[in-house]
Protein backbone atom coordinates (compact mmCIF):
# COMPACT_ATOMS: atom_id res chain seq x y z
CA UNK A 1 0.00 0.00 0.00
CA UNK A 2 1.34 3.29 -0.57
CA UNK A 3 2.08 5.70 2.14
CA UNK A 4 0.97 9.51 1.57
CA UNK A 5 2.74 12.02 4.00
CA UNK A 6 2.02 15.83 3.97
CA UNK A 7 5.32 17.34 5.31
CA UNK A 8 7.43 20.83 5.65
CA UNK A 9 4.62 22.57 7.03
CA UNK A 10 2.76 23.37 10.25
CA UNK A 11 -0.59 21.29 10.92
CA UNK A 12 -2.62 24.11 10.57
CA UNK A 13 -1.29 25.14 7.01
CA UNK A 14 -1.67 22.01 5.93
CA UNK A 15 -4.31 21.08 3.26
CA UNK A 16 -7.66 19.83 4.96
CA UNK A 17 -9.30 16.94 3.57
CA UNK A 18 -12.53 18.05 2.88
CA UNK A 19 -10.53 20.52 0.23
CA UNK A 20 -7.91 18.07 -1.52
CA UNK A 21 -9.40 15.18 -3.50
CA UNK A 22 -7.47 11.81 -2.16
CA UNK A 23 -4.11 11.46 -4.62
CA UNK A 24 -2.16 8.95 -5.60
CA UNK A 25 -0.33 11.65 -7.07
CA UNK A 26 3.19 13.02 -4.92
CA UNK A 27 3.06 16.52 -5.02
CA UNK A 28 5.34 19.02 -3.41
CA UNK A 29 4.26 18.71 0.22
CA UNK A 30 3.09 14.64 -0.24
CA UNK A 31 5.43 12.16 -0.43
CA UNK A 32 4.80 8.95 -2.01
CA UNK A 33 6.15 6.05 -0.76
CA UNK A 34 7.45 3.85 -3.55
CA UNK A 35 9.83 0.64 -3.60
CA UNK A 36 13.13 2.85 -3.66
CA UNK A 37 11.66 5.38 -1.27
CA UNK A 38 9.50 8.50 -1.08
CA UNK A 39 8.78 10.45 -4.21
CA UNK A 40 8.34 14.47 -4.17
CA UNK A 41 7.22 16.12 -7.07
CA UNK A 42 8.23 19.69 -8.08
CA UNK A 43 5.48 21.63 -10.29
CA UNK A 44 7.56 24.10 -12.10
CA UNK A 45 5.51 27.22 -13.24
CA UNK A 46 5.74 26.77 -16.90
CA UNK A 47 8.36 24.32 -17.07
CA UNK A 48 10.78 26.83 -15.56
CA UNK A 49 13.28 27.03 -13.03
CA UNK A 50 15.86 29.61 -11.89
CA UNK A 51 19.41 28.61 -11.89
CA UNK A 52 19.32 28.94 -7.20
CA UNK A 53 16.43 26.81 -7.65
CA UNK A 54 17.82 24.21 -9.89
CA UNK A 55 21.03 23.60 -7.46
CA UNK A 56 18.76 23.54 -4.23
CA UNK A 57 16.81 20.95 -6.35
CA UNK A 58 20.14 19.55 -6.55
CA UNK A 59 21.02 19.66 -3.10
CA UNK A 60 18.53 18.08 -1.38
CA UNK A 61 18.33 15.03 -3.95
CA UNK A 62 22.27 14.60 -2.52
CA UNK A 63 21.34 15.18 1.16
CA UNK A 64 18.23 13.86 1.78
CA UNK A 65 17.38 11.22 -1.16
CA UNK A 66 18.79 8.98 -3.54
CA UNK A 67 20.33 11.41 -5.76
CA UNK A 68 17.93 10.61 -8.43
CA UNK A 69 16.17 13.48 -10.17
CA UNK A 70 13.66 13.25 -12.90
CA UNK A 71 12.23 14.82 -15.73
CA UNK A 72 8.39 14.49 -16.34
CA UNK A 73 6.44 14.13 -19.25
CA UNK A 74 4.24 17.43 -18.33
CA UNK A 75 7.72 19.60 -17.98
CA UNK A 76 8.32 19.10 -14.06
CA UNK A 77 10.86 17.62 -11.96
CA UNK A 78 10.48 15.20 -8.89
CA UNK A 79 12.73 13.68 -6.69
CA UNK A 80 13.12 10.00 -5.76
CA UNK A 81 14.70 7.35 -3.13
CA UNK A 82 13.41 10.30 -0.08
CA UNK A 83 14.68 8.93 3.22
CA UNK A 84 13.07 9.58 6.62
CA UNK A 85 14.55 13.23 6.32
CA UNK A 86 11.36 14.02 4.04
CA UNK A 87 10.63 16.98 6.59
CA UNK A 88 14.10 18.66 5.94
CA UNK A 89 13.93 18.57 2.50
CA UNK A 90 10.55 19.91 1.88
CA UNK A 91 11.31 23.18 3.64
CA UNK A 92 14.48 23.49 1.64
CA UNK A 93 12.25 23.13 -1.36
CA UNK A 94 9.96 25.69 0.00
CA UNK A 95 12.94 28.10 1.02
CA UNK A 96 13.93 27.81 -2.63
CA UNK A 97 10.74 29.87 -3.57
CA UNK A 98 9.72 26.46 -5.28
CA UNK A 99 6.16 25.79 -3.22
CA UNK A 100 2.58 27.15 -3.94
CA UNK A 101 1.05 30.10 -3.27
CA UNK A 102 -1.24 28.79 -1.18
CA UNK A 103 -0.65 24.48 0.47
CA UNK A 104 -4.13 23.63 -0.97
CA UNK A 105 -3.53 24.38 -4.44
CA UNK A 106 -0.16 22.61 -4.79
CA UNK A 107 -1.86 19.98 -6.88
CA UNK A 108 -3.80 22.19 -9.42
CA UNK A 109 -0.64 23.66 -10.54
CA UNK A 110 -0.76 21.90 -13.79
CA UNK A 111 -0.73 24.16 -16.76
CA UNK A 112 1.37 23.75 -19.80
CA UNK A 113 3.26 26.00 -21.53
CA UNK A 114 5.70 25.36 -24.54
CA UNK A 115 9.69 24.98 -23.18
CA UNK A 116 10.14 28.40 -25.99
CA UNK A 117 7.41 30.23 -24.69
CA UNK A 118 8.06 34.32 -25.53
CA UNK A 119 11.24 33.68 -27.69
CA UNK A 120 10.22 31.09 -29.92
CA UNK A 121 10.74 32.55 -33.52
CA UNK A 122 7.00 31.16 -34.65
CA UNK A 123 5.30 32.33 -31.90
CA UNK A 124 1.86 34.34 -32.46
CA UNK A 125 2.40 36.43 -28.88
CA UNK A 126 3.65 35.51 -25.63
CA UNK A 127 2.03 33.56 -23.40
CA UNK A 128 3.55 33.65 -20.73
CA UNK A 129 1.64 36.52 -18.61
CA UNK A 130 -1.90 35.06 -19.47
CA UNK A 131 0.09 32.00 -17.40
CA UNK A 132 1.46 33.48 -14.48
CA UNK A 133 -2.67 35.06 -13.93
CA UNK A 134 -3.73 31.39 -14.24
CA UNK A 135 -1.62 30.21 -11.72
CA UNK A 136 -2.16 32.18 -9.46
CA UNK A 137 -6.06 31.85 -9.66
CA UNK A 138 -5.37 28.05 -9.53
CA UNK A 139 -3.59 28.04 -6.61
CA UNK A 140 -5.75 31.38 -4.57
CA UNK A 141 -9.11 30.46 -5.83
CA UNK A 142 -10.26 27.98 -2.82
CA UNK A 143 -12.94 26.22 -5.36
CA UNK A 144 -10.16 25.15 -7.69
CA UNK A 145 -8.34 23.14 -4.99
CA UNK A 146 -11.43 20.62 -5.59
CA UNK A 147 -10.00 19.37 -8.89
CA UNK A 148 -8.22 16.62 -9.33
CA UNK A 149 -4.11 16.29 -9.03
CA UNK A 150 -4.44 15.13 -12.87
CA UNK A 151 -6.77 18.09 -13.85
CA UNK A 152 -4.78 20.15 -16.26
CA UNK A 153 -4.82 23.01 -18.98
CA UNK A 154 -2.32 24.00 -21.93
CA UNK A 155 -1.87 27.21 -23.55
CA UNK A 156 -0.49 27.63 -26.89
CA UNK A 157 0.97 30.36 -28.55
CA UNK A 158 1.52 29.04 -31.97
CA UNK A 159 4.80 27.87 -31.33
CA UNK A 160 6.78 26.03 -33.57
CA UNK A 161 8.58 24.12 -30.01
CA UNK A 162 5.03 22.49 -28.69
CA UNK A 163 3.60 19.21 -27.46
CA UNK A 164 0.81 18.78 -28.71
CA UNK A 165 -0.10 15.58 -28.58
CA UNK A 166 -1.03 14.87 -25.11
CA UNK A 167 -4.13 15.46 -24.08
CA UNK A 168 -5.21 18.09 -21.74
CA UNK A 169 -9.20 18.60 -19.98
CA UNK A 170 -8.89 22.07 -21.39
CA UNK A 171 -6.84 23.58 -24.01
CA UNK A 172 -6.33 27.19 -25.33
CA UNK A 173 -4.52 28.00 -29.07
CA UNK A 174 -3.31 31.20 -29.96
CA UNK A 175 -4.96 32.48 -33.20
CA UNK A 176 -4.34 36.16 -35.03
CA UNK A 177 -7.50 37.55 -36.79
CA UNK A 178 -7.71 41.34 -38.47
CA UNK A 179 -4.47 41.95 -36.77
CA UNK A 180 -5.88 41.06 -33.24
CA UNK A 181 -5.48 37.91 -30.74
CA UNK A 182 -7.65 35.28 -30.38
CA UNK A 183 -7.09 31.98 -28.37
CA UNK A 184 -9.23 29.03 -29.82
CA UNK A 185 -9.94 26.99 -27.65
CA UNK A 186 -11.32 22.86 -26.91
CA UNK A 187 -11.96 20.31 -24.21
CA UNK A 188 -10.78 17.08 -23.57
CA UNK A 189 -8.10 16.65 -26.36
CA UNK A 190 -5.41 18.50 -28.21
CA UNK A 191 -4.63 21.68 -29.58
CA UNK A 192 -4.45 19.93 -33.15
CA UNK A 193 -8.04 18.93 -32.54
CA UNK A 194 -11.08 20.89 -33.85
CA UNK A 195 -11.86 23.96 -31.56
CA UNK A 196 -15.41 23.81 -29.51
CA UNK A 197 -15.07 28.26 -29.88
CA UNK A 198 -12.45 31.51 -29.36
CA UNK A 199 -12.61 34.03 -26.99
CA UNK A 200 -9.88 37.29 -27.38
CA UNK A 201 -6.95 36.87 -25.61
CA UNK A 202 -8.20 39.56 -23.21
CA UNK A 203 -10.86 37.15 -22.29
CA UNK A 204 -8.58 34.10 -22.14
CA UNK A 205 -8.39 34.28 -18.27
CA UNK A 206 -12.07 34.86 -17.99
CA UNK A 207 -12.69 31.48 -20.39
CA UNK A 208 -10.29 29.52 -17.70
CA UNK A 209 -12.12 30.15 -14.61
CA UNK A 210 -15.65 29.55 -16.61
CA UNK A 211 -14.41 26.37 -17.86
CA UNK A 212 -13.21 25.11 -14.58
CA UNK A 213 -15.85 26.37 -12.30
CA UNK A 214 -18.60 25.08 -14.80
CA UNK A 215 -16.64 21.40 -14.30
CA UNK A 216 -16.84 21.24 -10.92
CA UNK A 217 -20.43 22.32 -11.17
CA UNK A 218 -21.59 19.79 -13.73
CA UNK A 219 -18.96 16.79 -12.54
CA UNK A 220 -19.74 13.99 -9.93
CA UNK A 221 -16.74 13.31 -6.83
CA UNK A 222 -15.98 10.80 -9.54
CA UNK A 223 -15.86 12.25 -12.51
CA UNK A 224 -11.95 13.57 -12.03
CA UNK A 225 -11.36 14.61 -15.55
CA UNK A 226 -13.35 16.44 -18.51
CA UNK A 227 -14.19 13.23 -20.52
CA UNK A 228 -15.46 11.38 -17.90
CA UNK A 229 -18.13 14.69 -17.67
CA UNK A 230 -18.53 14.28 -21.37
CA UNK A 231 -19.27 11.02 -21.61
CA UNK A 232 -22.48 12.10 -19.99
CA UNK A 233 -23.46 15.98 -20.92
CA UNK A 234 -22.27 16.50 -24.31
CA UNK A 235 -19.56 19.38 -25.66
CA UNK A 236 -22.40 20.88 -27.58
CA UNK A 237 -24.62 20.90 -24.03
CA UNK A 238 -21.25 22.09 -22.10
CA UNK A 239 -20.64 24.90 -24.49
CA UNK A 240 -24.27 26.37 -24.43
CA UNK A 241 -23.79 26.32 -20.34
CA UNK A 242 -20.98 27.96 -21.54
CA UNK A 243 -21.83 31.06 -23.30
CA UNK A 244 -23.67 32.50 -20.00
CA UNK A 245 -20.33 32.89 -18.09
CA UNK A 246 -18.40 34.27 -20.56
CA UNK A 247 -18.88 35.77 -24.68
CA UNK A 248 -17.68 32.85 -26.84
CA UNK A 249 -17.29 32.64 -30.77
CA UNK A 250 -17.28 30.03 -33.30
CA UNK A 251 -14.12 28.91 -34.74
CA UNK A 252 -14.83 27.48 -37.88
CA UNK A 253 -11.87 28.34 -40.04
CA UNK A 254 -8.91 27.23 -37.93
CA UNK A 255 -6.76 24.33 -37.78
CA UNK A 256 -3.55 24.46 -35.36
CA UNK A 257 -0.10 23.50 -37.77
CA UNK A 258 1.88 20.68 -36.14
CA UNK A 259 4.85 21.13 -34.07
CA UNK A 260 8.56 20.89 -35.86
CA UNK A 261 9.94 17.82 -34.10
CA UNK A 262 13.39 17.60 -32.72
CA UNK A 263 13.32 21.33 -31.52
CA UNK A 264 13.90 20.64 -28.03
CA UNK A 265 17.40 18.99 -29.23
CA UNK A 266 20.30 20.95 -30.34
CA UNK A 267 21.08 25.00 -31.27
CA UNK A 268 17.57 26.93 -32.32
CA UNK A 269 17.31 30.23 -33.00
CA UNK A 270 15.30 32.60 -31.10
CA UNK A 271 13.36 35.38 -32.10
CA UNK A 272 15.76 37.96 -31.63
CA UNK A 273 19.27 37.75 -31.86
CA UNK A 274 20.45 34.73 -29.31
CA UNK A 275 19.52 31.06 -29.75
CA UNK A 276 18.14 28.29 -26.72
CA UNK A 277 19.86 24.83 -26.46
CA UNK A 278 18.52 21.75 -26.03
CA UNK A 279 19.85 18.37 -24.49
CA UNK A 280 17.78 15.57 -22.75
CA UNK A 281 18.38 14.03 -20.04
CA UNK A 282 18.68 9.92 -20.89
CA UNK A 283 15.81 8.49 -19.86
CA UNK A 284 14.12 11.41 -17.76
CA UNK A 285 16.67 10.75 -14.90
CA UNK A 286 19.68 13.35 -14.14
CA UNK A 287 21.68 13.61 -11.10
CA UNK A 288 22.78 16.24 -9.14
CA UNK A 289 25.74 16.73 -10.97
CA UNK A 290 23.96 17.35 -14.33
CA UNK A 291 21.47 19.41 -13.03
CA UNK A 292 24.05 21.42 -10.67
CA UNK A 293 26.39 22.07 -13.62
CA UNK A 294 23.34 22.92 -16.00
CA UNK A 295 22.38 25.73 -14.02
CA UNK A 296 25.98 26.65 -13.80
CA UNK A 297 25.95 27.04 -17.63
CA UNK A 298 22.16 28.95 -17.59
CA UNK A 299 24.41 31.39 -14.79
CA UNK A 300 27.39 31.62 -16.99
CA UNK A 301 26.07 31.52 -20.64
CA UNK A 302 22.31 32.54 -20.41
CA UNK A 303 19.83 34.05 -18.54
CA UNK A 304 20.36 32.10 -15.00
CA UNK A 305 16.95 30.27 -16.02
CA UNK A 306 16.31 26.37 -17.28
CA UNK A 307 12.97 25.56 -18.54
CA UNK A 308 12.07 21.96 -18.49
CA UNK A 309 10.07 20.03 -21.51
CA UNK A 310 7.85 17.63 -21.76
CA UNK A 311 9.99 15.50 -23.78
CA UNK A 312 12.49 14.79 -20.57
CA UNK A 313 14.79 17.36 -21.67
CA UNK A 314 15.65 21.09 -20.61
CA UNK A 315 16.14 24.08 -22.65
CA UNK A 316 19.05 27.19 -21.48
CA UNK A 317 17.74 30.22 -23.38
CA UNK A 318 19.11 33.49 -24.22
CA UNK A 319 22.46 32.38 -25.05
CA UNK A 320 24.42 34.01 -27.47
CA UNK A 321 25.21 32.59 -30.93
CA UNK A 322 28.88 32.23 -30.19
CA UNK A 323 28.60 30.16 -27.25
CA UNK A 324 26.08 27.75 -28.54
CA UNK A 325 28.25 24.76 -29.25
CA UNK A 326 30.28 25.01 -26.51
CA UNK A 327 27.49 25.22 -24.21
CA UNK A 328 25.87 22.28 -25.80
CA UNK A 329 29.01 20.45 -25.55
CA UNK A 330 29.29 21.31 -21.80
CA UNK A 331 25.89 19.71 -21.44
CA UNK A 332 26.67 16.57 -23.60
CA UNK A 333 29.87 15.96 -20.93
CA UNK A 334 27.30 16.44 -17.79
CA UNK A 335 25.83 13.78 -19.62
CA UNK A 336 22.99 14.66 -21.44
CA UNK A 337 21.91 14.17 -25.02
CA UNK A 338 22.17 16.62 -27.20
CA UNK A 339 20.61 14.82 -30.79
CA UNK A 340 18.23 13.33 -31.87
CA UNK A 341 20.53 10.93 -33.46
CA UNK A 342 21.35 9.13 -30.55
CA UNK A 343 19.15 6.35 -29.95
CA UNK A 344 18.74 6.96 -26.25
CA UNK A 345 16.99 9.91 -26.94
CA UNK A 346 14.63 8.60 -28.61
CA UNK A 347 13.26 6.15 -26.18
CA UNK A 348 10.92 6.57 -23.07
CA UNK A 349 10.88 4.30 -20.31
CA UNK A 350 8.84 4.25 -17.05
CA UNK A 351 10.65 3.49 -13.36
CA UNK A 352 10.43 0.15 -14.13
CA UNK A 353 10.09 -2.82 -11.49
CA UNK A 354 13.43 -0.82 -9.65
CA UNK A 355 11.04 1.48 -8.32
CA UNK A 356 7.62 0.53 -9.22
CA UNK A 357 5.77 -2.60 -7.23
CA UNK A 358 3.45 -2.58 -10.43
CA UNK A 359 6.01 -2.79 -13.18
CA UNK A 360 7.15 -6.50 -14.17
CA UNK A 361 10.21 -5.42 -16.25
CA UNK A 362 12.95 -3.20 -15.02
CA UNK A 363 12.47 -1.20 -18.09
CA UNK A 364 15.00 1.89 -17.54
CA UNK A 365 18.01 -0.63 -18.16
CA UNK A 366 16.16 -2.94 -20.62
CA UNK A 367 15.82 0.89 -22.53
CA UNK A 368 19.38 1.22 -22.53
CA UNK A 369 20.20 -2.56 -23.69
CA UNK A 370 17.96 -1.17 -26.45
CA UNK A 371 19.73 1.41 -27.20
CA UNK A 372 23.08 0.16 -27.49
CA UNK A 373 21.19 -2.57 -30.15
CA UNK A 374 19.61 0.17 -32.13
CA UNK A 375 23.22 1.79 -31.93
CA UNK A 376 24.87 -0.75 -33.72
CA UNK A 377 21.95 -0.81 -36.39
CA UNK A 378 22.32 2.95 -36.90
CA UNK A 379 18.36 3.08 -35.94
CA UNK A 380 17.03 6.27 -33.74
CA UNK A 381 13.56 5.30 -33.34
CA UNK A 382 10.96 6.17 -31.16
CA UNK A 383 9.83 3.31 -28.66
CA UNK A 384 8.09 3.50 -24.90
CA UNK A 385 9.07 1.03 -22.71
CA UNK A 386 6.30 0.84 -19.94
CA UNK A 387 6.26 -1.47 -17.13
CA UNK A 388 2.51 -2.21 -17.24
CA UNK A 389 -0.76 -1.06 -18.81
CA UNK A 390 -1.12 2.38 -16.67
CA UNK A 391 1.32 4.09 -19.18
CA UNK A 392 3.19 6.37 -16.63
CA UNK A 393 5.87 7.45 -18.97
CA UNK A 394 4.23 8.35 -21.86
CA UNK A 395 1.00 10.96 -21.70
CA UNK A 396 0.37 10.27 -25.29
CA UNK A 397 0.44 7.48 -27.94
CA UNK A 398 4.19 6.51 -28.80
CA UNK A 399 4.94 5.04 -32.67
CA UNK A 400 5.50 1.96 -30.58
CA UNK A 401 5.47 0.55 -27.45
CA UNK A 402 6.86 -2.22 -25.88
CA UNK A 403 4.55 -3.33 -22.80
CA UNK A 404 6.12 -5.63 -20.36
CA UNK A 405 4.78 -9.19 -19.68
CA UNK A 406 7.86 -10.27 -17.52
CA UNK A 407 11.34 -9.51 -16.95
CA UNK A 408 12.61 -8.77 -19.99
CA UNK A 409 10.50 -9.29 -22.04
CA UNK A 410 7.40 -7.60 -23.93
CA UNK A 411 4.60 -7.52 -26.11
CA UNK A 412 5.21 -5.24 -29.04
CA UNK A 413 2.28 -3.23 -30.61
CA UNK A 414 2.31 0.03 -32.72
CA UNK A 415 0.17 3.04 -33.16
CA UNK A 416 -3.49 2.58 -34.86
CA UNK A 417 -5.84 5.03 -34.37
CA UNK A 418 -8.36 2.61 -35.57
CA UNK A 419 -7.76 0.70 -32.46
CA UNK A 420 -7.74 2.02 -28.41
CA UNK A 421 -4.59 2.04 -26.12
CA UNK A 422 -1.00 1.23 -27.70
CA UNK A 423 -2.24 0.28 -30.79
CA UNK A 424 -2.40 -3.03 -32.92
CA UNK A 425 -0.18 -5.82 -31.40
CA UNK A 426 2.73 -6.97 -33.67
CA UNK A 427 4.33 -9.91 -31.81
CA UNK A 428 4.24 -11.11 -28.35
CA UNK A 429 6.98 -11.82 -25.64
CA UNK A 430 9.71 -10.99 -27.30
CA UNK A 431 13.42 -10.19 -25.34
CA UNK A 432 15.24 -6.90 -26.17
CA UNK A 433 17.29 -9.04 -28.08
CA UNK A 434 14.30 -10.77 -30.34
CA UNK A 435 13.28 -7.52 -30.99
CA UNK A 436 16.58 -7.13 -32.85
CA UNK A 437 15.99 -9.58 -35.27
CA UNK A 438 12.01 -8.47 -35.24
CA UNK A 439 13.30 -5.02 -36.88
CA UNK A 440 15.67 -6.84 -38.85
CA UNK A 441 12.65 -8.80 -40.38
CA UNK A 442 10.37 -5.96 -40.82
CA UNK A 443 12.74 -3.25 -41.94
CA UNK A 444 9.82 -0.80 -43.09
CA UNK A 445 8.73 -0.82 -39.69
CA UNK A 446 6.41 2.29 -37.99
CA UNK A 447 9.22 2.40 -35.39
CA UNK A 448 10.84 5.27 -37.63
CA UNK A 449 8.25 7.47 -37.31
Amino acid sequence: MRRFLFVGLPLNERPSSNVVRPSGCPGLLRVVQALDGGICRIKLDGGSIQADQAEAVAFVAERFAGGVIEATNRANLQIRGIGPEHGALIEALLAAGLGPRNPAGDDVRNLMLSPSAGIDRQRLFDTRPLAEQILVTLQTHERFHELSAKFAVQLDGGEALAMLEHHHDLWLSALVRDGEPWLAFGLAGTPLDKPAGRVPLAQGHALVVAVLEQFLDLARPDQIRMRQLLTEIPVDEFISRLVHRVPLQACLDWQREASIDGLHLGVHAQHDDRVYVGAAAPLGRLDPQMLRGAAQLAREKGDASLRFSPWQSLLLPNVRREDAAPVLARLEALGFLGSSDQPLAQLIACTGSSGCGKALADTKADARQLADLLQGEGHAMKVHLSGCPRSCAAAHVAPATLLAVAPGRYDLYFRDAAQPGFGALQAHNLTIEALGHWLDAHPRSPLDA
